[in-house]
């Protein structure tokens, strides 16, 4: 090999190429960890309802090591999306001394039993709050789908003046609601919007003019539902000359205006629902 001198020329040429780069890498590496280039300014973005200051400020101070190169960006976002409120953060460097922070905060639409809150998009989240929200109940998989429901039965409902507290589905499906006025609400397992319709337009056009309070609506009826009164203070059964203790209003074609006609009173027996679950 010592006799080719080209080959030799060409070791060499390599070996001072490599030197050079290494060269390089070294000076650039001392260069950028330098503290000449410190993040001066982090601005904060969003819409923020919950994340304060003394929070930014925590993780500025904990989490934001190293000067505009070296600051890891991955870390300072997992820093910030810990916050219990934050959904979404994105962090992007701007040139020469700037940190843009853009945060999206969880909005409570509900609480999932007494474990977590669910937001607007249907994310189960761990945070504290005092506000007055809806309850859900269901299934581990179910929370997108009591989210999306929820949604549809409280437009129904809001034309009816009765507002939802709390929206239950079982591990099979069959859905129930409960309201303010005391009122409990059985859905079923099948054409859930389409039953809950009728029943909001029943009770916005002759329920609400008896002067009755509803405690109990079975609307698992093919044709109709079934509505029942509250007891009465002394736990005896109230019984109303147009309201019995279980009667069947049918929705099929129309509920007629006349008293004596829809409300059929049924004191020893009483129609049974098509029973959806167990």
């Amino acid at each position: 090999m010592w006799d080719k001198p080209r080959l030799l020329n060409w070791i060499a040429n390599f070996l001072f190429a490599l030197a050079v780069v290494l060269f390089l890498y070294a000076l650039l590496f001392l260069v950028v960890h330098l503290p000449i280039f410190p993040i001066r300014e982090v601005k904060v973005d969003g819409q923020l309802a919950h994340v304060n200051r003394e929070q930014i400020k925590l993780i500025v101070a904990k989490h934001m090591k190293g000067n505009f190169f070296t600051l890891d960006l991955v870390k300072t976002r997992d820093a910030f999306e810990k916050l219990p409120w934050t959904r979404n953060v994105s962090v992007r460097r701007r040139w020469p001394d700037k940190l843009d922070v853009v945060i999206e905060e969880h909005q409570a639409l509900a609480r999932w039993g007494n474990i977590a809150l669910v937001d607007t998009h249907g994310e189960l989240f761990q945070a504290a709050t005092d506000a007055d929200l809806p309850v859900f109940y269901g299934p581990g998989d179910g929370v997108m789908e009591v989210t999306t429901n929820y949604g549809v039965y409280s437009q129904i409902m809001n034309k009816a003046n009765i507002k939802i507290l709390q929206v239950s589905l079982s591990p099979r499906r069959a859905w129930e609601i409960k309201a303010d006025k005391g009122l409990v609400i059985a859905l079923g397992r099948e054409d859930m919007q389409a039953r809950l319709t009728k029943f909001a337009r029943a009770y916005q056009s002759t329920l609400s003019q008896l002067n009755v309070n509803v405690a109990y609506a079975d609307l698992r009826y093919p044709n109709g539902f079934a509505v029942r009164k509250p007891a009465s203070l002394n736990n005896k059964p109230v019984l109303d000359k147009s309201l019995s203790t279980a009667p069947v209003i049918s929705t099929k074609p129309a509920i007629s205006t006349k008293p004596s006609k829809v409300f059929k009173p049924v004191v020893d027996k009483v129609q049974k629902p098509i029973k959806e679950e167990a």
